[in-house]
């Protein structure tokens, strides 16, 4: 994967409220990507992950799943699906699960949202087996979102209007807890995916923090096709050894070791 430098230059200013957006349009398509592990010098395709989004009346319902290859099976096996509900006229998640299935472990966190003016309220359920169902309840003002319908967020944004370096907050809720999301955008980049095609693309930086100032989680920089269907291309972020990256197929691409 190459990277060309960004187009725009970039500032520093102080994180703003992420913009509003008023009507979402998705087609209904599903996305294919390879999820590649870097170790030093090694590179290894360890999974794949397929996002999809649907139609359903007044609402989207969007569902990403990821699962190991047989390889790596052997040493960590994963199966894991993340879905969401969308109101199409708002973007507003209304509810959020995330099933898990990581070796031995599996368990389910499930958001529920509520509106009310310009709040936003989450009930947040975790399930294990073998445990008491866990229930948190999270509030926040403004817009707020998960680790999936974020994108469909991010896919609506002007990024065209937006001077590199311009820092965005919105929240994120999970299965336990309320992060602030500051999402910077740091230019125009020509990239080249995994199979070699090359692209123009919006690099987005998440930071994840609670209360604005700990971190809580690793960043992660992804990269958003400068096209109107607006594909999240790469992302990349860090594991406990080494870092991960999630690379978008190219239908009719051939597939990789």
């Amino acid at each position: 994967m190459t990277v060309a430098p960004a187009v725009l230059c970039a500032t520093a200013p102080e994180p703003k409220e992420a913009p509003q957006v008023t009507t979402a349009q998705f087609a209904d398509e599903t996305l294919e990507f390879h999820i590649v592990y870097h170790w030093g010098l090694i590179w290894k395709h360890a999974a794949t992950a397929q996002m999809s989004i649907r139609s359903s009346g007044g609402v989207y319902r969007a569902q990403l799943t990821a699962h190991t290859r047989s390889w790596a099976d052997k040493m960590y096996r994963v199966r894991d699906t993340l879905s969401c509900t969308i109101e199409k006229n708002s973007l507003r998640p209304t509810e959020y699960v995330k099933s898990t299935h990581e070796g031995k472990h599996s368990g389910t966190d499930r958001v529920r949202y509520t509106y009310k003016g310009d709040s936003v309220y989450a009930r947040c359920t975790r399930i294990r087996s073998g445990k008491p169902n866990r229930d948190t309840l999270l509030a926040s003002e403004g817009k707020a979102y998960d680790m999936l319908s974020v994108f469909y967020y991010l896919r609506q944004l002007d990024f065209d209007r937006m001077v590199a370096g311009d820092r965005y907050k919105t929240t994120m809720f999970s299965g336990k807890r309320k992060e602030l999301l500051s999402i910077r955008c740091v230019g125009i980049e020509e990239i080249e995916l995994r199979d070699k095609t090359k692209h123009q693309a919006y690099h987005i930086k998440f930071r994840f923090t609670q209360d604005g100032q700990k971190k809580s989680s690793d960043d992660i920089d992804t990269w958003i096709s400068t096209d109107n269907r607006r594909i999240p291309l790469m992302l990349r972020g860090k594991v406990s050894i080494g870092e991960i990256r999630c690379y978008y197929v190219t239908p009719g691409t051939a597939d990789e070791d």
